[in-house]
């Protein structure tokens, strides 16, 4: 028996739980070990990323609309405006880590960290529309629950105000509208038999770049611990 919207939506999200080990970083956050300079870093990398997602989402939407899939179309629009509301609220995030403007214009993001927003625009001039919906509201349980744990340890262990904090509490809070497009979406493709289990691939790869992306800011800060480490050492055998 064909699957319905709501519960493809679910199991999907099931089959697709990341592994807690596979992210290094937020542990460190929320209990505060993580170097403030690794915030700064998060937040140029998201200067990066989150225009290319908007793209990305803007194509998914002409793309869905020209196949009279209106349902994903609508789905896509609003994230696409998300990411605008994300443009937003990243300012003040950046402005509170110290970045200054130059650094944030020159800045080079990193290949493990840019890995998902260039699967995203794949998947926008090759994924069905439906199939991507599923993928993406599947990766957004998981990138959601990662940002309520940092905008929680911004405030308790580092002192940011709820102004610095709003970039991540806009994908922490519950979005009752995008799933609700989410739903209907799904629905329009179970109905024209557009869904496929290719949603499970977008997922897993969507899943493993996102791994990437914490992996390797976790990466750069262990870097910097061990070169602080050093400086200590070297310091203490020069007394």
């Amino acid at each position: 028996m064909t699957p319905t919207a709501h519960e493809l939506l679910r199991t999907t999200a099931a089959r697709l739980v990341p592994d807690p080990a596979a992210n290094p970083l937020v542990p460190r956050v929320a209990d505060g070990r993580a170097r403030a300079r690794t915030i700064a870093v998060l937040a140029l990398e998201q200067r990066h990323v989150i225009p290319a997602d908007r793209r990305s989402f803007q194509l998914l939407t002409r793309r869905a609309a020209e196949a009279k899939d209106l349902e994903s179309a609508a789905f896509f629009d609003t994230l696409a405006d998300g990411e605008s509301l994300a443009r937003e609220r990243l300012a003040p995030l950046l402005d509170a880590c110290g970045v200054s403007r130059t650094e944030a214009a020159t800045y080079e993001p990193q290949p493990g960290c840019q890995a998902y927003p260039a699967y995203v625009a794949w998947l926008a001039l090759n994924g069905e529309p439906a199939d991507v919906v599923l993928a993406l509201t599947a990766n957004f349980a998981a990138w959601g629950a990662c940002c309520a744990t940092i905008a929680r340890a911004l405030r308790d262990h580092y002192g940011f105000t709820d102004e610095a904090c709003g970039f991540f509490d806009l994908f922490a809070e519950p979005a009752p509208d995008l799933d609700r497009q989410a739903l209907a979406a799904v629905q329009a493709g179970l109905d024209r038999g557009q869904v496929t289990a290719v949603h499970l691939r977008y997922g897993r790869l969507l899943a493993r770049y996102e791994e990437m992306f914490w992996q390797t800011l976790a990466e750069g800060d262990a870097d910097a611990d061990g070169a602080a480490d050093g400086d200590v050492d070297a310091a203490t055998r020069g007394r």
